[in-house]
């Protein structure tokens, strides 16, 4: 099993900045990638950013620029840096981890943490 513990989400003001973690453990390995999800009230949950096992990074159009996703190896930690926040990056953030058990792909959500940008 995987257990995923997100953590950093907060109340921010629009044009602020938030880091979120995602820290990993139990069956981490064959690892295909991390990434990042969010859920607003009322809105289906939508893909933001992935970061693959050898470093190559993704994102949303909605949040090019202004979010940089990271990893760190050594604590199987990944991170969503958020500058530029807006009051529509307000959801539920969640992480997510997608790893390879023969020839299936099992994905693993955290149990998410709540982002608030003020307006």
């Amino acid at each position: 099993q995987v257990q995923l513990v997100e953590s950093g989400g907060g109340l921010v003001q629009a044009g602020g900045s938030l880091r979120l973690s995602c820290a990993a453990s139990g069956s981490i390995f064959s690892i295909l990638a991390m990434g990042w999800y969010r859920q607003a009230p009322g809105k289906q949950r939508e893909w933001v950013a992935r970061i693959t096992s050898v470093g190559s990074t993704n994102y949303a159009d909605s949040v090019k620029g202004r979010f940089t996703i990271s990893r760190d190896n050594a604590k199987n930690t990944i991170y969503l840096q958020m500058n530029s926040l807006k009051p529509e990056d307000t959801a539920v953030y969640y992480c997510n981890l997608g790893r390879q058990l023969g020839a299936s792909t099992l994905g693993y959500w955290g149990q998410g943490t709540q982002v608030t940008v003020s307006s």
